[in-house]
């Protein structure tokens, strides 16, 4: 669950998704045999032979030992591996979010809501537990029956379950009370094999010295409550890889069994995030308990590629369960008004399904990954062709020059992008960016194309690819020849460059700067 802090940087990394050009996975024992007789020379005279008689052996009936099935449980091993590789889903209702969902709880819409989440190929499902809601110290019977009600939904839709406890919570000074509390929660499920581990707090904040000491006392409470199950904690977007290693380092003396980190920074540099976060708290493991971007920001092609990306990055850096928030955008008044949260627009968003039910672009992206399948730069829009707001190419310095996107101009397919009368600034010229699906690493080669034609072409026109570090300074770039002056049919413009030391990303440019005329571009390619 994101803060304010961390929605500052999530509208910050969108970037204007509403511009023009933005239209956008039985065995059997042998048979013994027989034992051979003797050969007998006959007597000399015919032997007598009396019948034998057999008395029947007295029988004593076997004494039987009753047989005694021991049930063993699930161990902290087998949940931890099962949660390092779930499919997991975050979720609440699109009519209930928060603390709504079991305040306002519909076994219906559950059930139906969670039989969508494994269509689509999820195999566990995040649930987050409110004090507030449940009541505290003592959780509510309605509460608890509330929450066995919900596994046991999540259990027969084939689903197993990540409980996150503590969120909205601040009330660190009674940590008798909190422990007594998750005791509660934790018990009932201790050997229950439908829930895979708790996550202790969401979105800890490691500075906070009452904290600190709260969730010292709070493990060994849990462990005693529930020793077969992992525990882990999380921090929020903003505080991300550093947060996790501070909560690692000061709980040395009572450690966690993984960490959870809450990715929404670039995407374009998920990979070099990831790999950060790992380092952090190594040799302990890491998943990504939350990511995702929203449609109220950002295009619906922007959230597809933004996830695309993180799985792809995830995958690189062998992190196998990634955990998309969520799996519903939320209707108005879905959100507690109490909250922070409600008066976030953003926030309402993030879902891979509108609250009709009926999917976006993103879902697909998920499904695909949880299926195994690869994600390839397909969903680029290098065509040109998406439909309107589902592409997730950006401007830069639109004001000195937007590209348009515009039909019967195209060298392939309906639709290229055209630049008309651009301007500059005295250090850069105006142009649109895409980022590959695959991440960067230094030292790998790239190539890059794109065709383009210009009628009465002034100016600088040309593709380039621009290079940048975890931090997003530019490192430098190469470009393309340029579009020739004067009117021109297509061409192809290649690019083929080494990723420098330090390089995390790169965007692919198609430019124009001081051009008095026009250019197209059109079948972008890059790999």
């Amino acid at each position: 669950m994101k803060n304010a802090r961390h929605f500052a940087a999530v509208l910050a990394s969108a970037l204007a998704a509403g511009i023009g050009l933005m239209p956008s996975a039985a065995y059997a024992a042998p048979t013994p045999k027989p034992t051979p007789s003797k050969t007998t020379k006959p007597a000399t005279k015919p032997a007598v032979t009396k019948p034998a008689v057999t008395k029947p052996a007295a029988t004593k009936p076997a004494a039987t030992k009753p047989v005694v099935t021991k049930t063993v449980g699930p161990t902290l091993t087998g949940r931890l591996n099962a949660s390092l590789v779930a499919k997991t889903i975050n979720y609440y209702p699109s009519d209930a979010g928060w603390s709504a969902m079991w305040t306002r709880f519909d076994a219906v819409r559950i059930e139906a809501d969670l039989t969508k989440a494994a269509t689509l190929g999820a195999d566990n499902v995040r649930v987050i537990i409110f004090p507030q809601a449940f009541g505290y110290p003592a959780p509510k019977a309605e509460y608890t029956e509330r929450l066995r009600k919900f596994v046991s939904i999540a259990g027969a839709a084939g689903l197993t379950v990540k409980f996150t406890l503590f969120d909205w919570w601040s009330g660190y000074a009674d940590a008798t009370g909190s422990a007594a509390w998750a005791k509660a929660v934790i018990a009932p499920y201790a050997t229950d094999p439908r829930v895979l581990s708790v996550e202790l707090k969401n979105e800890f904040a490691p500075n906070d010295t009452a904290g600190v000491s709260w969730v010292k006392k709070l493990i060994p409470s849990v462990r005693a409550a529930a020793p077969t199950m992992p525990l882990s904690m999380s921090t929020d977007g903003q505080t991300g890889a550093a947060g996790l290693g501070k909560i690692k380092s000061l709980l040395a003396a009572a450690p966690l069994d993984f960490y959870d980190f809450h990715f929404y920074g670039s995407s374009e540099r998920s990979l070099a995030e990831i790999r950060r976060a790992q380092a952090a708290v190594s040799p302990s493991p890491i998943v990504i308990g939350e990511t995702g971007l929203s449609t109220e920001t950002s295009s619906e092609g922007d959230q597809a590629v933004y996830l695309a990306r993180v799985f792809r990055a995830a995958q690189v850096a062998g992190v196998r369960s990634v955990a998309p928030w969520t799996l519903y955008d939320f209707n108005d008044g879905a959100i507690p008004g109490n909250s922070a949260v409600s008066k976030m627009p953003a926030q309402y968003r993030f879902g891979l399904y509108r609250p009709d039910d009926t999917a976006k672009p993103a879902a697909a992206v998920v499904q695909n990954a949880w299926a195994g399948r690869t994600i390839d730069n397909s969903i680029l829009d290098l065509g040109f062709e998406a439909a309107p707001g589902n592409s997730p190419w950006r401007p830069y310095l639109a004001d000195e020059g937007a590209a348009i996107r515009v039909k019967g101009a195209a060298r392939t397919g309906t639709s290229s992008v055209r630049f008309t009368r651009t301007e500059r600034t005295a250090t850069t010229i105006p142009s649109v960016r895409v980022s590959p699906i695959t991440p960067v690493q230094a030292g790998q080669s790239w190539h890059a194309e794109a065709w383009a034609r210009g009628q009465n072409v002034t100016g600088s026109n040309e593709m380039a690819l621009s290079w940048f570090d975890i931090n997003d300074k530019w490192l430098g770039q190469n470009s393309s020849k340029q579009v020739a002056k004067g009117t021109s049919g297509w061409t192809r413009l290649t690019v083929d460059a080494v990723a420098p030391a330090g390089a995390t990303s790169v965007q692919l440019h198609l430019k124009s700067g001081d051009n008095d005329g026009s250019v197209w571009y059109d079948d972008v390619a890059i790999s």
